[in-house]
């Protein structure tokens, strides 16, 4: 939703919002393509967790100002990720980071008997929505693999379809894969899932930067992202639908309050951490303000009227959008222009985010990445725990994959570098090294 009277993007402004972008290696100005394993943090994320050592530094529930300020501080996070994924506050739980919120959910789930014994994974995925899944075949449950279309990045829709059943417990889903960008479906898996009666559990860790989340639209019983994937500190947050929510049967000390969201909340919670992912939505909520349109109508699910900041997060998120797809769009097609460069990916025409990993004929993608660092390029290689998409792919014994992602502080400039660099080295690189 955009509109002529839109302000234009103010590149300055954002950039000048993260420190980090003042760092140099070996010279260079440091262009921070790493995003995808994780974001560059603005100021006022720094500000909000340095506050809260100051001002709030307390455990919950005392009688004393501290505490006070410490339990205010981490209502008001609940309420700024329910905008930031459209959902009610106390359906939002913190935990250490997505991968152990998902242990604990699995768990959790599968202390209530029943007779369906199947869950459903998928090719594509995280192996942090794998793992957990996994490690219940010595519980007696029985896994099966939805596969992915190696040409495409894709997940295979038919094969899906035809693994859901009656047996089908769980469906673990992936809504953008961290490996190549693929978006995938959710909505559609969701709702074949829950037609044969099945919960799903959604890893939304690569896709909360890159576009809208609605909970309540694409009908997620459970999902979970990382705050630092996101402009905030290395916490994870899980979502889930509170009539499900409310019966889960987690681990939890009898101390420990059986109410949803504290009922998978172990121990005391990162609260300096929370202050900064509560101020990360309201960076992201900041650009939409000031750069993007307004959305004045009600949420797609239910028809209620959307709160200020949720207007202005999904605003954000398309002022992000909008101005990292020229810059993916031209990384796409001079990449994949380049003799011995490989993108690897879903079709032009295939939802995606501005997530774009390649390999090098002849360049092992470890020193691919070495050698970009040196000149002060920073990108990600290997299988970034998507594993079982880098061995689909063949190429675990060559490094993986080389990733470069874009954020909304990365220039042309820098894309332009990152392409120079990807030039000379398959000019001159020789050899499986």
């Amino acid at each position: 939703m955009t509109s002529s009277s839109t302000p234009r993007y103010d590149l300055e402004y954002i950039r000048n919002q993260f420190p980090a972008l003042s760092l140099k290696a070996n010279g260079y100005p440091a262009a921070f393509f790493d995003g995808p394993g994780g974001t560059q943090v603005p100021q006022r994320v720094l500000d909000a967790v340095a506050d809260y050592l100051i001002y709030c530094n307390a455990n919950a529930g005392g009688k004393f100002l501290t505490s006070n300020n410490s339990d205010l501080v981490i209502k008001e996070a609940r309420s700024a990720l329910a905008d930031f994924l459209g959902s009610d506050s106390d359906e939002i739980a913190f935990g250490q980071n997505m991968t152990t919120m998902n242990y604990q959910l699995a768990l959790a789930l599968t202390r209530s008997p029943g007779r369906r014994r199947e869950i459903i994974i998928t090719e594509i995925d995280h192996e942090a929505n794998r793992g957990p899944w996994l490690a219940l075949e010595e519980r007696g449950y029985t896994i099966r693999e939805v596969k992915m279309d190696p040409e495409t990045c894709t997940i295979d829709m038919e094969d899906y379809r035809n693994k859901l059943s009656e047996n089908t417990f769980l469906a673990a889903l992936n809504y953008a894969s961290n490996g190549v960008g693929t978006i995938n479906d959710v909505e559609e898996m969701i709702r074949l899932a829950h037609e044969v009666g099945a919960i799903t559990v959604v890893d939304a860790v690569h896709y909360a930067l890159h576009g809208p989340i609605d909970v309540k639209k694409i009908d997620a019983d459970y999902l979970l992202c990382s705050a630092y994937k996101f402009f905030g500190p290395h916490i994870g947050v899980l979502y889930g639908k509170r009539e499900l929510f409310s019966e889960l049967a987690s681990y939890r000390l009898r101390t420990q309050s059986g109410s949803i969201p504290h009922l998978i909340e172990t121990g005391t919670l990162n609260h300096e951490g929370i202050a900064g992912a509560s101020e990360a939505v309201e960076f992201i909520a900041d650009l939409g303000r000031r750069f993007g349109s307004h959305w004045e109508g009600p949420s797609a699910a239910g028809g209620e009227q959307l709160s200020e900041r949720r207007r202005h997060v999904l605003a954000g998120m398309e002022v992000m959008e909008r101005y990292e797809r020229p810059l993916a769009d031209k990384m796409l097609e001079e990449l994949s222009s380049i003799e011995r460069v490989r993108v690897y990916g879903p079709p032009r025409d295939y939802p995606r985010t501005s997530t774009i990993s390649f390999t090098i004929e002849g360049l092992n993608a470890q020193r691919v990445a070495a050698e970009l660092g040196q000149k002060g390029i920073f990108v990600w290689d290997g299988h970034f725990y998507a594993i079982r998409l880098v061995e689909i792919l063949g190429l675990e014994p060559y490094g993986g994959l080389v990733r470069a992602g874009l954020c909304p502080y990365n220039t042309e400039e820098e894309v332009d570098r990152l392409l120079e660099e990807i030039r000379r080295l398959a000019e001159n690189g020789t050899g499986k090294s």
